[in-house]
């Protein structure tokens, strides 16, 4: 097989959480992610000394770290989960209640029965009957718990006293507490030396991104969204300083020289963004080699990567190389990501075992190298988030990552390489005279400026641009209205935070969280200070959300027994009128680099069986071949319904009981798929004894992979007896 060069690279990356005006950190994630994920990602690697890898640490991210390194940032939450129980005001326990469940509940929380127990008894009345229900001991538990589950995974063994908190499990002393709190100080100082650390030993790169990661493209002109989408909606009056865009790189180049010792080589532009005229200024900033995503070599080059039934892309042999793209004096070479393994990483893998997730990653990337036809090694790019996926994975993905990083180190077919080293070592570099604007998430830029919420977003940051602009000049002018240069400093401070990408990511309907809210009022905190700095009123429109208020997820419970017909489609009316149902907001398509196959759920009893229906997104689910339903039932015993589909109707299905596939499954279920998915299981199939309600979820597989599943983070509760039109516990 050819030799495979494999590029790792993790993007360690948060916006920046301080309130400019209070200096207080809004949101916690920076120090729960540095806790749980930064540490540990680079230090789980010295256990591999031949397996090279690059992480891209942002700027405003390592700011942030230094700053809880140095045990004198202000954030309330920490502040809050530490404080002596006693002292607990109403408002204190109503802000607990809110945040200390903001955590993974399938594989963070039901590590300890104590926290799920709490979970539990908070939700009546939205928490509001915890506020009078709860005991000292009941808030003690839920404030070192909320704390405890975001700790390194390696901490749990080696360190004594997270081991000895995580073993004890409930029942927690304020001295216990006090104890958490120094030992999350001391382990937040660890962070950034661990990454000068590996970087001096030659294991690891170091690169950077725009110093607040804006989308360096729309910075230098926000129009250039409509190559990619003419459709696009655009602010009225185009967003065009590209002299925002080479501070934001300046900035990055001199952070990182100051915190690492050198200057980084290579840039991972914010979301792979890129456009001829940003790549200009960052080689013109003497950044040597960029990375994006595969789509956007394909618009580049106008190919496509799409993969046949062995997962071999079409033009594999242009994917698997870098590219020099000839622009400036000396032009900046380009890496492109495997779209697709990286999403089995990020999106797949946390719902397999980690043996099996890593050999079939490591046997795609063998094949591809016994496959692919090409006179030089093989480049293969995994470029992802180092952080937020491992939460769905057990164990945080550790035991994943070393299976996966030991595979590669021991196959001599194999070179894990920095970005740096895999340029050097992959012979002749092609050139292309360009690049397509676009980004990592579906080689355009829809996602920051394709909603009437972003363009309100770029209109008022157009305004507070413009406001800046001329303060600027009066200062240049000596006017005597001019502001200060501290004031101008810190206006500018506030104009570069608020080019980042990260607030019009949660506007629009893409993505939303439990904290849309905080980031809305954050991204116009930045905007005001600007015009604070410089003694302006700030607009009345800054003081409105921009955000409108989200719908998760819609579940309403069954409010009547069913009679289905299972036919795998609508047979009336009537049919699964009464049924539960779980309908998530989601897009058929693509959504942040993946593809949701699944729209919603129904479920509900007959006297003598349970159904449920799936309904895909049709077009979607046409494109994958032959794919598979796994249905799980959970009750005193785990029951899964296995369905396989041939050519969009059932070629067959099977029952497992507790991993026991029966013989005959047709005499306890049927299943019938035509626009939709149907199946019903007879009541004698499940042990009820003890039982007050069952556990429901829904898988999608694809060539031995689960691709979707519903819900996203684990099963639903399906309560019996009579009061919810079920068939009474046993």
């Amino acid at each position: 097989m050819k030799r495979v060069h494999l590029v790792v690279l993790w993007h360690m990356h948060q916006p920046q959480y301080r309130d400019p005006e209070s200096g207080r950190y809004v949101l916690p994630w920076t120090r729960l992610h540095a806790l749980k994920d930064y540490w540990g990602m680079v230090d789980v690697l010295r256990e591999f000394p031949n397996f090279h890898a690059t992480f891209n640490v942002v700027p405003s991210l390592g700011m942030q770290l230094e700053e809880y390194a140095s045990c004198s940032f202000k954030e309330p939450w920490f502040s809050l989960a530490f404080k002596n129980t006693d002292e607990l005001t109403r408002e204190d326990k109503a802000e607990i209640i809110a945040r200390a469940f903001q955590v993974n509940h399938e594989r963070l929380m039901s590590r300890w029965p104590r926290f799920v127990e709490l979970f539990e008894w908070s939700r009546p009345a939205g928490g509001a009957q915890a506020l009078v229900s709860f005991t000292p001991r009941d808030w003690r538990d839920l404030q070192l718990l909320s704390q405890l589950a975001w700790m390194e995974e390696s901490w749990f063994e080696k360190d004594d006293l997270v081991s000895r908190l995580a073993t004890k499990g409930k029942d927690y002393t304020e001295q216990e507490k006090s104890g958490l709190r120094k030992k999350q100080l001391e382990f937040l100082g660890l962070v950034l030396p661990a990454y000068g650390n590996a970087a001096q030993s030659g294991q690891i790169e170091l690169s950077t991104t725009p110093f607040y990661h804006p989308i360096l493209p729309l910075i230098c002109d926000s129009d250039i969204a409509r190559v990619a989408n003419p459709g696009t909606p655009l602010p009225r009056r185009a967003y065009r300083r590209p002299e925002d865009a080479r501070e934001q790189l300046r900035l990055a180049r001199e952070y990182h020289e100051r915190v690492f010792g050198s200057k980084p080589a290579g840039l991972w532009p914010s979301e792979g963004s890129v456009s001829d005229q940003a790549l200009t200024i960052a080689a013109e900033e003497g950044f040597q080699w960029f990375g994006t995503d595969e789509g956007v070599l394909g618009r580049t080059l106008n190919v496509g990567f799409f993969r046949d039934g062995n997962g071999i892309p079409a033009n594999a042999d242009r994917l698997y190389k870098p590219w020099q793209v000839q622009v400036a004096p000396n032009g900046i070479t380009g890496l492109f990501r495997d779209h697709h393994l990286s999403d089995l990483v990020g999106f797949v893998y946390s719902r397999m075992d980690a043996k099996a997730a890593a050999a079939d990653l490591h046997a795609r990337m063998r094949h591809l190298g016994e496959t692919v036809q090409t006179n030089q090694p093989l480049t293969i790019c995994l470029f992802l988030d180092g952080e937020n996926a491992w939460e769905y994975y057990p164990g945080n993905g550790r035991a994943f990552l070393r299976e996966f990083y030991g595979r590669i180190q021991d196959d001599q077919d194999f070179r894990a390489l920095t970005a740096t080293e895999a340029i050097a070592a992959a012979g002749g570099i092609p050139a292309t005279a360009g690049i397509f604007p676009a980004s990592w998430i579906n080689a355009n830029f829809d996602v920051w400026i394709g909603h009437a919420e972003d363009v309100a977003a770029w209109e008022l940051l157009w305004d507070a641009r413009e406001a800046y602009a001329r303060a600027f000049e009066a200062r240049k002018q000596g006017r005597a209205d001019a502001p200060t240069e501290t004031a101008l400093l810190e206006a500018r401070e506030s104009l570069l935070a608020a080019e980042g990408s990260d607030w019009c990511w949660w506007f629009g309907p893409e993505h939303s969280t439990a904290n849309d809210a905080e980031f809305d009022a954050l991204y116009r905190k930045h905007l005001t200070a600007i015009y604070l700095s410089l003694g302006q009123v700030a607009p009345e429109e800054l003081a409105k959300p921009i955000k409108r208020r989200p719908e998760h997820a819609l579940q309403l419970a069954p409010t009547s027994l069913l009679n289905v017909t299972v036919d795998g489609r609508d047979t009336s009316y009537f049919e699964w009128l009464g049924a539960g149902l779980y309908s998530p907001e989601r897009r058929g398509g693509s959504m942040h680099g993946r593809v949701f196959y699944l729209h919603e759920l129904r479920y509900g009893f007959e006297q003598e069986r349970f159904c449920v229906r799936i309904d895909p997104f049709s077009e979607a689910l046409g494109e994958l071949e032959d794919p598979e339903f796994r249905i799980t039932i959970g009750g005193a015993e785990e029951l899964t319904i296995v369905v396989n589909l041939q050519r969009s109707h059932v070629q067959g299905f099977a029952v497992e009981k507790d991993l026991v596939c029966l013989l005959n499954p047709k005499l306890v279920a049927e299943a019938a798929f035509e626009r939709v998915l149907e199946v019903a299981i007879h009541r004698d199939q499940f042990n009820l004894k003890g039982q007050s309600k069952l556990r429901l979820g829904v898988a999608l597989w694809h060539g031995g992979l689960p691709v979707d599943v519903l819900p996203a983070e684990g099963f639903l509760d399906v309560h019996l007896g009579e009061d919810h039109f079920a068939w009474p516990p046993e």
